[in-house]
């Protein structure tokens, strides 16, 4: 794995850290601490651009927050979970992957 990789994965860890104290926040060092998050998930996001496609970047970094806050929702603050989310979480996992196989597929074929 990449050390861009690792930034996405970072980036994604740390958006759901501050989403996860939004729902928390009632003092002004906890919205310190959000922004804190917050700062170091657009570092991370950027570092991971310097080095992968922004693009794939930014739909991996989305689609993880959009599933982490969904599943979030559903196992810690009980939200329903429906199969119709499922199937859009479905939907997304596969978008991402197209993605990351199109970018792939590209490198190679303008590499050679």
């Amino acid at each position: 794995m990449s050390k861009g990789w690792m930034y996405v994965i970072l980036t994604s860890l740390f958006e759901l850290f501050w989403i996860f104290g939004l729902n928390f926040a009632s003092q002004w060092w906890h919205w310190i601490l959000i922004v804190v998050l917050v700062m170091a998930d657009l570092k991370f996001l950027a570092i991971a651009c310097e080095t992968l496609p922004t693009g794939t970047v930014y739909a991996v970094f989305a689609a993880f927050g959009t599933i982490g806050t969904t599943l979030m929702d559903a196992f810690i603050f009980n939200e329903e979970l429906t199969i119709l989310k499922i199937l859009f979480i479905f939907i997304l996992v596969t978008g991402v992957i197209g993605l990351n196989i199109a970018d792939t597929k590209e490198n190679t074929s303008t590499a050679g």
